[in-house]
């Protein structure tokens, strides 16, 4: 399996933080003044002569490098571990230029996905850069075709030891790679692939319409009535949802069946024994480690989902809660639209509260043109926050409406680009954070933006209704994200017999859901296919359970930092700027935790259930 270069990187970023926040549409006045990014830091337009200067120059250096390079790299390393490390700054260099591109082509795309001048684009530069990256393929490999004890020599130089992290992580990958030829034929493919199933999934999800009471919706603002505070609303918004969800169920199935087979044929080559040790091996975290994680949050359904929404049920006046009510505001919740400076004040001020470095650092985002907030038509949905390459810096991308969670979701992005720009320094190869902690900072920038809030709740009711606010994103980070990763298990394993059908798919879905969410949830006709417009089962097979282990991560973290442990902040800053050059042990070593031991679990799920204690306390 060879290395995937910077550029790869960053166009799988895009997924990297996305979050399927339910979004809609409100009036601009309420919201006031919505930030659209500036992309000029990387190209000043699509039609730029230096975009087309820079494609051409990335496939000239690419094929250069190939010639120069190609076939030497053994001698090389027996010869001198800083004349290694020299060709590797190349390399580096390549993966920046590459990653540009395609970090521009990607944030343009993003912007209105059915805009077919921006479809057109992003699809050549996809092109042009497979193209140019086939001339790299050989380099990973060739690396670890190096005898051990040969490189580990080399890399007693400091300047090849400065690389250690990057060639360890790709020596991992050493067992399922395969012959050049084939890893080259692989990435060929990829276009006419992944790729264009990926690119069919999104430009299919932003041009559908859903009808609520005579008015056409797309996603974003249709999933954002699902929090309406009028019942009614929330039933015709969900009804709809359903509607175009079944009309468009052969190609989402189509899709996932194709896939899911392109996994396992990619799986098979390569050796891999479980259908999720390709992502494990990615995230750098042991099988084992993520199994103990699933078996503790699913032995914790009762205690938390199933719960929580019996109570919540009981608050709403009901037995049982429809499936559209499951995100319902509490009768007595303030359902105003939150201005966008209040929503830049509230999340700046908590993370200065912590430190005035992280503060400075998101504050960049609003002051330099880093965030596109506003939901238009044909924008990509839900939010992401993408590090692009060291040599420019992050942008966030979000569907802002104005909802308490709107403000939670800008938070979680902002945590997202304070890592990326923390970590940027370790270059374009080692800068990349595993997906498990990849999501530290952002459920951290959450969790200082809910204690905030919750310091200035001014009485017992409004504590209750931001405890059940967090509890709900909560629940919706760990049980069901770990639901998502369960049902995605169910759907790769079924699909190695056979194509799956539609029905088979929704009744997946539904066996997971049903375990998950409890008794309290009525999961009517309709919810089957709501299985279809999540992106990460398309874009990242098993990325999900990544959400879980960072919110479980956080909590212990949290503790540890609510004990006021002296240096506190210095240490989690030099974890965000470790990027990709050291293993989960090492990053949570120095706060005493370990992701190993089932107790580590166990902690980080009774933060959760002690919000629920104390919202029992204050429902008594």
């Amino acid at each position: 399996m060879t290395h995937a270069t910077g550029w790869t990187q960053a166009r799988g970023a895009l997924a990297q933080g996305a979050r399927s926040a339910a979004e809609g549409g409100s009036a601009a006045s309420e919201l006031g003044a919505l930030p659209e990014w500036n992309l000029a830091d990387l190209y000043p337009a699509h039609d730029s002569p230096r975009v087309t200067a820079d494609l051409a120059q990335a496939a000239r250096d690419a094929s250069a490098f190939e010639q120069r390079y190609k076939g030497r790299l053994n001698e090389m390393a027996r010869r001198s571990g800083a004349e290694l490390a020299g060709v590797i700054r190349e390399m580096e260099a390549l993966d920046d230029l590459m990653g540009r591109l395609a970090s521009y082509a990607g944030l343009f795309y993003s912007g209105n996905t059915t805009d077919p001048v921006r479809q057109k684009f992003y699809g050549d530069v996809q092109e042009k850069l497979t193209t140019a990256s086939t001339h790299l393929i050989f380099f990973a490999l060739e690396l670890n075709r190096i005898d051990d004890a040969v490189l580990d020599e080399a890399a007693r130089d400091p300047e090849l030891g400065h690389y250690r992290p990057w060639l360890d992580d790709i020596r991992k990958a050493r067992p399922h790679q395969l012959e050049d030829r084939i890893e080259q034929l692989f990435h060929e493919k990829s276009v006419t692939g992944a790729g264009a199933w990926n690119r069919l999934f999104d430009e299919t999800m932003a041009g559908l319409r859903f009808d609520v009471d005579g008015t056409e919706l797309s996603l974003e603002p249709t999933l954002n009535l699902l929090q309406d505070a009028d019942g009614s609303r929330r039933e015709t918004a969900a009804k709809a949802l359903s509607k175009t969800f079944r009309q468009n169920l052969p190609v989402f199935t189509l899709i996932t069946n194709t896939l899911a087979k392109d996994k396992e044929i990619s799986d098979r080559w390569r050796g891999f024994t479980d259908i999720a040790d390709s992502r494990h091996l990615a995230n750098r975290v042991e099988r084992e480690v993520v199994d103990a994680l699933v078996e503790a949050v699913r032995e914790a359904y009762p205690a938390l989902s199933h719960r929580y929404y019996a109570m919540k049920a009981g608050w709403l006046g009901r037995d049982v809660l429809d499936f559209w009510d499951r995100n319902a505001p509490l009768p007595s919740a303030d359902t105003r639209r939150i201005p966008w400076d209040e929503a830049r004040d509230t999340v700046l001020g908590a993370y200065g509260r912590f430190s005035p470095k992280m503060a400075d650092i998101a504050r960049d985002f609003f002051d330099k043109g880093w965030i596109d907030a506003p939901a238009r038509t044909g924008k990509a949905p839900g939010a992401f926050a993408h590090p692009t390459v060291p040599s420019a810096h992050p942008y966030v991308l979000l569907n802002y409406q104005g909802r308490t969670r709107d403000v939670m979701t800008l938070a979680h992005e902002l945590g997202h680009g304070v890592h990326q720009v923390l970590a940027a320094p370790n270059g374009a190869l080692m800068a990349p954070t595993p997906l498990t902690l990849a999501e530290t900072a952002s459920v951290f920038g959450e969790m200082l933006t809910f204690k905030a809030l919750l310091g200035q709740a001014e009485t017992p009711e409004k504590r209750k209704i931001l405890l059940a606010g967090k509890v709900e994103d909560m629940i919706n980070t760990v049980v069901r994200q770990i639901a998502f990763y369960t049902f995605e298990r169910k759907v790769h394993a079924a699909r190695r017999e056979g194509e799956l059908t539609s029905a088979d798919l929704c009744d997946l879905w539904m066996s997971v859901q049903t375990e998950s969410l409890g008794p309290a949830i009525r999961l009517g006709e309709g919810y089957e296919t709501y299985w279809t417009y999540i992106p990460h089962f398309i874009h990242s097979p098993f990325y999900v359970y990544a959400y879980a282990f960072g919110d479980c991560l956080v909590n212990s973290l949290y503790a540890v930092y609510e004990d006021a442990e002296a240096g506190f902040q210095d240490k989690y800053f030099a974890m965000l700027s470790a990027g990709g050059t050291k293993h989960h042990s090492e990053l949570l070593a120095p706060f005493g935790l370990d992701a190993t031991d089932p107790a580590f679990w166990r902690k980080g799920l009774s933060v959760i259930a002690g919000f629920i204690d104390e919202l029992e306390r204050l429902d008594a």
